[in-house]
C-alpha cells in the first residue's frame, strides 16, 4: 500500500492559531498608533486654539485683573485664561519702592484641556504681558 503524503489535521489547527496570533498582534500595533496620531493630532489643535487665545490678550483690549473661560468645538476643547498681577519676589523682599509711573506686568496663564470623557488632557501656558503706567492700553 503506498504512503498518501500531506498535512494532518494537527498541522493545519497550528498553521491557522500561528496566523490568528500573527494578525491579532499586527491589529493591535496599528490600533495603537492610529490612537497616537489622533492623539498628537488634539494636541497639535490645542496649541493652536491656546496661541490664538493669547495673541488676542491685550490686542485691542485693556488687560484687566480676572479670569474667563470658554470652549471650543461644541467643548470638546475648554479654555480658562487668568490674568493677575506680576510682582517681582526679589522687589518684594528688598522692600523697594516701585516707581509708579513705570510700566506694569501682567501674568496670563491660560489653560486648555481636551478629551471625551474625564480630565483628559491638558495644555497650560504662561506669559507676561507689559501694560503702560495707570492701565490704559497695552504696550506693544
Amino acid at each position: 500500500m503506498k504512503r498518501q503524503r500531506g498535512y494532518t489535521l494537527l498541522e493545519v489547527i497550528v498553521a491557522f492559531a500561528l496566523l490568528a496570533l500573527a494578525l491579532t498582534l499586527l491589529l493591535g500595533i496599528l490600533s495603537g498608533a492610529a490612537r497616537q496620531v489622533r492623539g498628537s493630532s488634539d494636541a497639535a489643535r490645542a496649541a493652536l486654539y491656546a496661541q490664538s487665545l493669547l495673541a488676542q490678550v491685550g490686542a485691542g483690549e485693556v488687560i484687566a485683573p480676572g479670569q474667563r473661560d470658554g470652549e471650543f468645538e461644541d467643548g470638546r476643547y475648554r479654555w480658562q485664561l487668568r490674568i493677575a498681577p506680576w510682582r517681582d519676589a526679589s522687589i518684594a523682599a528688598a522692600r523697594q519702592q516701585v516707581d509708579p509711573n513705570a510700566a506694569g506686568l501682567f501674568e496670563v496663564t491660560l489653560a486648555v484641556q481636551w478629551g471625551d470623557a474625564g480630565p483628559g488632557q491638558r495644555l497650560q501656558l504662561r506669559s507676561l504681558r507689559t501694560v503702560a503706567a495707570g492701565g490704559e492700553a497695552p504696550l506693544p
